[in-house]
Parts: structure tokens; C-alpha cells; sequence
């Protein structure tokens, strides 16, 4: 058996954000990652769009991307090893958020959180949208918001960056994989792995993504986060479109541009939970492709060049990531997941946050409170308005 003071079970870009800030919190600290894959052929990272935005509801995800965007953007140098800089790609091509009718006033109310935080929020109606994007069709459209400062990374590089920065700042990765949690009635105590080897420590963190539900049940804890499987498409187009934000619509359609073409996609929230990664070659040309050209007729001509699968770790009770501990049970056992999509854009605000938690023992920060545990033991969802 070995002894750390911090366990991590997981070592995706969450795991990673929480190493990196426990370094930079407490150099001294001595943190393990356990990732059974050093690959990430299965992480969700990796497979997912790299869009980071500002435009939610809730005060906590805002704060969370006001600090996280940013950071994104310096990653360069916050992220640098021995002088390298990390690539991560960053574009700030804004986003854009567009509704119909009935859901206008969800939209206003949205922007108007966004706007009394800090944000830059542009409001259009239709032809302010016609105006700024003149290629979109605004058949059944009544209005947008616009986050100029919003943007997207390559997802795969900013995870890669993580690892790198905290295996730099004396973070020990385990290759293997954790097959229980030794605990009592008042603690966690270590975990055991697959090899047969055990880990002692003062502190877990529970990191595992879309498997983050199974390692909660080896304390008891009941996690409601299950695998949602999603498709990325990669298409291109002849025909000539105005340089575009990310788009996301009601219909759940997103996507951005991507080198010559764009990257996206539409999520089906009714695909059965499990850690499902085939792919459906038919799904952009039976549901993508006609919501893409019919609001940007452009996209008529399209063509599908490559789709790939990932999975969300979807919070079935309301959409929101849980972060912190289980407090007054396992007070020293701390999940961070059930990001529904939008781990990759807060890692670096809840990386720091769990890292807080542990050494300072409270958020000191961004007070993350109603994302605790406490509202799935009370069974209190506390969800996003409006598109998510």
C-alpha cells in the first residue's frame, strides 16, 4: 500500500484541473491520478465540440465560465512546462443563442443574468439578426443573443495540457484502475485497484466522467449521472457563408466552424443511457443535415465528411454538475461531474473549486454551494432555463 494525501479517481480534464489547482494551492500536497487509460480513447474530452460560452442562467455556471474562458485563453502560459507553451487552439468566434417565439422571454431573462454578471450580451431581434448573420433563415424566428467574447478550443489539447502541467508540477498517474473504495462509516480511507495494489488517502476525488456514477456506488452514495452517447460531424460546404459563431438552437442543433468546414451536431436527450459508442452513419442525413440547411440554406450542399461518438455524463436530475463532498457522510469523498456537455468549458473554475475544498476546507472563490450534493440527497433540482 502506498499513501497520498489526495487520491484522484479519473484522469480526464477534470481529474487534471483538480491536480493542477491542489499544486497551486499547496505545492506540498502529494496528489495521485489514477486513469486507466492513458490513451483517452474513451474519454469524453477528446470527443467533444470545445465550446466554451457564457450564456446560462444559473450565477454559479456564468462565474464558473468567467473565470474558466479566460483561462482557456491565457492556457499558453498558464499551462506552459519548462518554458513550452500548451496548444489548445483557442478562437473566439462568439456564440449565438436563437429562439422562437415562445421562448423569447426565457432568452431576455437569460441575457439579463448574464448582463447584471459581467457579460457581453448582445441582444438581436429578427433583424438584427438578418442584419449581422444574412445567410440564416429566420422562418419560426424571433430573436438571439450573441457573446462575442465566447468561443471554443481543441478539447483534446487543453485535457493534454492539463496532464502535462500537473505530471510537471509533481502529480503522480497511475495507469490502472479503480475496482473499489475503502471506507468506514465517517471517511473515505484509499481506494483499490485493478493490478491488486491499494492507495491510501486523506481525500478522494471522484473525477470518473460518465463511469463517475459507478464509483460513488462503492460508498454508498447514490449518483444520478448516467452515459448519454452523442454524435460530433465534421461537413463541409461549396457554397459561400459569412463567418459564424457557434450556433445553437431550440431544436438542439449546434455547430461551428472548423478549419474549412464545421464541427456539430444535434443530441438526442431520448438515446438510452449506457456506454454505447457505435456510431449511426444515417443520423446526420435523417436529422442534421435538414435542420442544418433549413436554417442556413447555405448548408443545403453540405457533405458529411466524418461523425464520431462520445458520451455526455448527463445529471438526469436537473442538467447541473455536482461539485463538492458528501458532507456531513463521507466528508473527505468529493465528486466533480455530471456536467451534461459542459465539463470541458468549466474544468479550470471546478478544478479549482475541489482544490479549494480540500485545502481550505470551503469554496473560496465562487461560492458553488447550490451545485453541492446536498440537492440530489433533498432530491432539489436546481436546472438551466432555456437552451442547454
Amino acid at each position: 500500500m502506498t499513501r497520498h494525501d489526495v487520491a484522484i479517481v479519473g484522469g480526464g480534464i477534470m481529474g487534471s484541473a483538480v491536480a493542477c489547482f491542489l499544486k497551486r494551492l499547496s505545492r506540498a500536497c502529494d496528489v495521485v491520478v489514477i486513469e486507466p487509460d492513458r490513451t483517452y480513447a474513451f474519454a469524453s474530452t477528446p470527443r467533444a465540440s470545445g465550446g466554451a460560452r457564457r450564456q446560462f442562467s444559473c450565477p454559479e455556471n456564468i462565474a464558473m465560465s468567467t473565470f474558466s474562458i479566460p483561462f482557456i485563453e491565457r492556457a499558453g502560459e498558464e499551462l506552459a512546462v519548462d518554458g513550452e507553451p500548451a496548444h489548445v487552439d483557442w478562437r473566439q468566434g462568439g456564440y449565438l443563442f436563437i429562439v422562437g417565439p415562445g421562448h423569447v422571454d426565457i432568452l431576455r431573462a437569460n441575457a439579463d443574468v448574464q448582463q447584471a454578471h459581467g457579460v457581453l450580451a448582445d441582444w438581436l431581434d429578427a433583424d438584427g439578426l438578418h442584419a449581422r448573420f444574412p445567410s440564416m433563415n429566420l422562418d419560426g424566428i424571433a430573436a438571439g443573443v450573441h457573446t462575442p467574447e465566447d468561443g471554443w478550443c481543441d478539447p483534446s489539447g487543453l485535457l493534454q495540457a492539463f496532464r502535462r502541467k500537473a505530471r510537471s508540477l509533481g502529480v503522480a498517474y497511475r495507469d490502472d484502475r479503480v475496482v473499489g473504495v475503502d471506507h468506514d462509516a465517517r471517511a473515505a480511507r484509499g481506494v483499490r485497484l485493478q493490478s491488486g495494489a491499494s492507495i491510501a488517502a486523506d481525500h478522494v476525488v471522484n473525477a470518473a466522467g460518465a463511469w463517475a456514477k459507478e464509483i460513488a456506488a462503492m460508498v454508498g452514495m447514490p449518483l444520478p449521472v448516467e452515459p448519454l452517447r452523442r454524435f460530433e460531424h465534421y461537413f463541409e460546404t461549396p457554397n459561400a457563408i459569412e463567418p459564424l459563431p457557434y450556433v445553437k438552437d431550440m431544436a438542439r442543433l449546434a455547430f461551428r466552424p472548423e478549419g474549412r468546414g464545421y464541427s456539430g451536431g444535434l443530441v438526442d436527450r431520448d438515446e438510452a443511457r449506457g456506454f454505447n459508442f457505435d456510431v449511426d452513419h444515417g443520423w446526420f442525413e435523417r436529422v442534421v443535415w435538414p435542420a442544418l440547411a433549413h436554417r442556413f440554406p447555405a448548408f443545403e450542399a453540405c457533405r458529411c465528411e466524418r461523425t464520431w461518438s462520445g458520451l455526455y455524463e448527463q445529471n438526469e436530475l436537473d442538467g447541473n454538475p455536482v461539485i463538492g463532498n458528501w458532507a456531513g457522510r463521507l466528508d473527505n469523498f468529493h465528486v466533480v461531474a455530471g456536467f451534461s456537455g459542459h465539463g470541458m468549458m468549466h474544468a479550470p473554475a471546478a478544478g479549482r473549486a475541489i482544490a479549494e475544498l480540500i485545502v481550505h476546507g470551503r469554496f473560496e472563490t465562487i461560492d458553488l454551494a447550490r451545485l453541492s450534493y446536498r440537492r440530489i440527497a433533498d432530491n432539489a433540482p436546481y436546472p438551466e432555463r432555456g437552451i442547454v
